[in-house]
């Protein structure tokens, strides 16, 4: 909801400054998104006439003006504005004007001609544009001489806010207004409605067949309307301050009437409507061409008003362009309905497109408004375009029911934590016109039709709380204790993971858990992703069953803002179908390395991080448990630079190379190195063993092996430690060589052995029965030892 304080100002008697209002607003759960000033600084301007127009004796393009801008004489400026011309009125800046940009004005010589000054386009000035070439034209009735900021009100603040679904009250200025005089007791004026004298002939019949969805329907015809006439400056402008634009006189006015008191209103083109107007369900299968220029096909569970030829509009979203007004037009119908909630609600989402209308309809209008809402736009049509009013016509089906709801005053202080009298509390139900009656054990409130959030005793509560001020209730009556229960000794704390990745250089981030179904395919070849019903946009129609499609987005996005250098990692619930089609859901930890290995510097040259740095970290977090890595096939992964990681045998993750294809695909310059990790396997732990530390002397002893390029790092491993001797404390590779002196397709490794015993100190005799059963184990596995 975006708004001018200004016109707020005009229905609560506020001097609250725009910071002041703000953070009022906020504080009582109206979350203020932004506050900015409507115009931007500059002074010294003022409304001018210009009275003579003369070309340039020495520039074709330059005019040279005589401007009366309230000074008493008139003043010389030059001009190369295409649409000057005498008898217009125009925003003059004046010698020692300072306009937005910190730009001063002060007289000069144009081509040898003197000017006084400046007339200003609105672009100059930072205001919005009004489509002219050239100056901004003022209204005839400008005054000569005034400031331009006071006269075009531009020392305003436009608000946007952040509605909450449950306050559709406050969706309008009347409803803002009203919130602030509660808020801070100041006067609450309510816009006056004119009843308008019934001077036309014509009515519009109408008829509700669907009287569960729609309560009340009302519609008056006005003859004879101006339908080209001009919107006056001041209901444009305070469109524009609200994020209206502005369209034609009769469209303008409903949606000044919608943003003034809060009832969305249509307006027909009455020529155009055979018969009644009957709000029904629509027929699966029946058509409406929308005024965004879509033609949709309606479903049965679909309000429509329609007439005895067909669907004119769909009820609360958007009208139909059959039906719609034109410069042409020369009756309208001024239609206005309340529409039950949850009828409307849903429908943008199923049919691709919203409305201010159906965003107010779906969150519940005031079912007392619509009556108001015709009078107020039949005086404003009448005002503005002209046309003979008739007598408005009316249907009603069934209304929401208001229930008085009890408050038990004792009931507040215990919620709250802090005493309100009752007299207190009477005066904030009171201001919220929710209506208290006393009754034997407290009160008794009942909502008005504008709040149907008011359902129970908490929401009223809650109402006092923010009327009252989170601020003056005791910060220690909101404090309490909690016993911190210690983590068993088999577990990590998540913060531990945390703060080990971001000590490795990884930087957390957070993703969509719905994703593009391409996504779901290409990194994890899911062809039967869990589907959402009513996605939130077309890209994001399927939850995610890997954390890789999110990481790979984030990086693109950094390299796009010329980050070279990516590590980033993020924690965070994947979703599949089991066997039995039943969803689960798991938590995983992702990982993403691109660029180099590390950040540049003078002591280490730049190398491309590689599988290695990135196994590296992963170790780390498995640190203490006995992980494999596995050769293994992955859909996103490099087909021979991926490695399925293993702990007893358990498949508990991935690591690799992210594969060609989808570098090309994603428009990646280089290959990233991704992971990806049960957390619960992470956060698992083995209990601390303790074992005392040998005080006898070590021997190591190195062995070369030639073997197989077939024959893995983990397969001479495995091979070795079925050696199964408790003398072995060590055994790792430390050097694979290939090349001359070895037969083709065959790999030397060298591996170091470490043996101890907690007994005695070896003897040669024993090391080398141990070296015996290693060397055989190894041969079991194809590899022989090197001479």
């Amino acid at each position: 909801m975006q708004f001018s304080y200004s016109w707020l100002k005009t229905q609560a008697d506020t001097d609250l400054t725009p910071e002041q209002f703000s953070h009022l607003l906020t504080m009582s759960g109206l979350e203020v998104e932004e506050a900015e000033a409507a115009a931007p600084v500059f002074s010294g301007v003022v409304v001018a006439e210009v009275k003579t127009v003369e070309k340039h004796p020495d520039a074709d393009r330059l005019n040279i003006t005589q401007v009366d801008a309230g000074t008493g004489e008139t003043i010389q400026i030059v001009c190369g504005a295409p649409n000057v011309r005498p008898g217009i009125k125009v925003p003059c800046a004046l010698p020692g004007a300072v306009l937005p940009g910190d730009f001063k004005i002060k007289p000069t010589k144009m081509r040898g001609q003197v000017s006084n000054g400046m007339l200003c386009s609105a672009k100059e000035l930072g205001l919005p544009e009004d489509g002219a070439d050239g100056l901004h034209i003022l209204p005839e009735n400008a005054p000569v001489g005034a400031n331009l900021r006071e006269y075009l009100d531009l020392d305003d603040t436009v608000f946007t806010l952040k509605i909450t679904p449950n306050r559709a009250d406050c969706l309008s200025i009347k409803g803002l207004a009203r919130e602030t005089a509660a808020l801070t007791g100041c006067v609450f004026r309510q816009p006056e409605i004119q009843t308008a004298s019934v001077t036309g002939t014509k009515t519009q019949p109408v008829r509700i067949d669907a009287p569960d969805d729609c309560g009340r329907f009302l519609s008056r015809v006005i003859e004879n309307v101006n339908a080209q006439a001009a919107s006056p400056d001041w209901l444009k402008q305070r469109l524009a301050r609200s994020g209206i634009r502005s369209i034609s006189a009769l469209v303008d006015i409903g949606n000044y009437v919608m943003l003034e008191i809060g009832q969305p209103m249509h307006v027909f083109d009455a020529d155009k409507i055979s018969g009644s107007l009957i709000v029904r369900r629509a027929e699966n299968g029946e058509t409406l061409e929308c005024l965004n220029e879509k033609t949709v096909t309606l479903s049965d569970n679909t309000l429509v008003v329609a007439d005895d030829q067909g669907a004119l509009s769909m009820a609360g979203l958007m009208g139909g362009a059959a039906s719609a007004v034109s410069d042409g037009t020369k009756n309208i119908v001024l239609e206005a309905a309340w529409f039950a909630p949850e009828t409307i609600a849903g429908k943008s989402r199923q049919y691709g497109f919203g409305s201010d209308s159906s965003f107010r309809f779906e969150r519940g209008v005031d079912c007392e408004l619509q009556r108001d809402a015709v009078e107020r736009a039949t005086e404003l049509v009448l005002q503005i375009c002209g046309g003979q009013a008739g007598t408005i016509t009316e249907a009603q089906g069934r209304l929401p029911e208001r229930k008085a709801v009890p408050l038990r005053t004792a009931r507040v202080a215990k919620v709250l934590g802090v005493a309100i009298d009752e007299a207190r509390i009477e005066t904030i139900l009171s201001a919220l016109g929710l209506q208290p009656q006393k009754v034997s054990d407290g009160l008794a409130a009942t909502a008005p039709s504008f709040r149907y959030d008011i359902e129970i005793e908490a929401d009223l509560i809650e109402e006092i709380a923010r009327v009252y001020g989170y601020e003056n209730i005791p910060g220690e009556q909101t404090s309490g204790r909690l016993n911190m229960m210690p983590l068993p000794e088999t577990r990590r704390s998540r913060f531990t993971v945390y703060s080990q990745l971001a000590a490795r250089g990884y930087q957390e981030v957070v993703s969509y858990a719905f994703v593009n179904e391409a996504w779901e395919q290409d990194f994890a070849a899911n062809a039967d992703p869990i589907r959402l019903q009513n996605p939130l946009a077309a890209q994001y129609s399927v939850m995610r069953s890997t954390l890789i499609g999110g990481l790979v987005e984030i990086l693109q996005n950094n390299l796009n803002r010329k980050q070279n250098r990516v590590r980033v990692f993020e924690i965070a619930r994947v979703f599949r179908k089991d066997s039995d089609g039943r969803f689960v859901q798991t938590e995983r930890i992702g990982g993403l390395a691109y660029g180099t290995a590390a950040p540049e510097q003078w002591g280490e040259a730049a190398r491309a991080v590689d599988f290695y740095d990135v196994k590296g970290d992963v170790e780390a977090l498995l640190a203490g448990k006995n992980a494999e890595f596995v050769q293994a096939q992955h859909p996103a992964l490099h087909p021979g630079r991926t490695a399925e990681i293993r702990i007893g045998g358990q498949s508990v993750g991935f690591i690799g190379e992210l594969h060609p294809q989808w570098l090309q695909k994603y428009d990646l310059p280089q290959a990233p190195l991704v992971f990806e990790l049960d957390v619960d396997a992470v956060l698992a732990r083995e209990k601390t063993a303790y074992r005392p530390v040998s005080k006898f002397q070590a021997v190591r002893r190195d062995l070369a092996f030639v073997l197989p390029e077939s024959v893995s790092h983990a397969d001479l491993l495995h091979a070795l430690a079925a050696a199964d001797s408790p003398l072995v404390q060590e055994i790792s590779v430390f050097d694979v060589y290939r090349g001359t002196g070895l037969p083709e397709n065959m790999k030397s490794m060298a591996v170091k052995v470490v043996l101890q015993s907690s007994e005695a100190t070896l003897t040669d005799e024993e090391v080398e029965q141990v070296v015996g059963r290693l060397v055989a184990a190894a041969e079991s596995a194809g590899a022989q030892l090197r001479g």
